[in-house]
């Protein structure tokens, strides 16, 4: 699994640089980290994040062409943020997903750590989309994500993957940052 998870990782870091700098590009290597990272998960039962990575690779299709489409004159992509409402709908039909995708995974096959890995998985697939959106909520999303993810990880031994997620917990906190900034550049270039 060494350079298999080597080369997911380096791959995995340019994805995350690629997004905090807003750049479409990103979704190229995010295209070849989901496919590795399908496989060692899959090797290491964590059933729910293989799954996740195949829905990842047709949402970072969809995202790619989503964030062309949605350029300015710049090359800038465009950041949009949901309102309380939306906010509340998607906790409505996160925290429920959860709960059913992990129960099941714990009754029906050998996983481990089914909750946890659940939870990475449900939280995974609404950040996932709020950043093919483009929504700023993505970023407190993974965030928590990244923070469940190492704990899971390291218990697992994938050491590496666990250091990845380290990271993209640092780089998380730095896409919400840049992207609150963009936001606001957006509301000035507005009025």
């Amino acid at each position: 699994m060494g350079r298999l998870e080597i080369l997911a990782t380096l791959l995995g870091v340019a994805n995350i640089l690629l997004l905090v700098r807003r750049s479409a590009w990103n979704y190229a290597f995010g295209l070849a980290m989901v496919a590795l990272y399908s496989h060692i998960f899959f090797t290491q039962r964590l059933y729910s994040d293989a799954l996740l990575q195949i829905f990842f690779f047709v949402l970072q299709l969809y995202g790619w062409w989503n964030w062309v489409r949605g350029e300015e004159q710049t090359g800038d992509v465009i950041v949009e943020r949901l309102d309380w409402r939306s906010r509340a709908w998607w906790l409505a039909v996160v925290v429920p997903a959860w709960a059913l995708w992990s129960f099941a995974m714990a009754r029906l096959t050998d996983a481990q750590n089914p909750f946890w890995d659940g939870a990475v998985a449900a939280l995974s697939i609404a950040a996932q989309l709020m950043l093919a959106r483009r929504l700023i909520e993505n970023w407190p999303m993974w965030v928590l994500i990244d923070v469940i993810a190492i704990g899971l990880y390291l218990t697992r031994g994938l050491t590496l993957t666990a250091g990845l997620y380290l990271l993209f917990l640092v780089m998380s906190a730095w896409g919400w940052i840049a992207w609150h900034r963009a936001e606001r550049a957006q509301q000035l270039v507005a009025a």
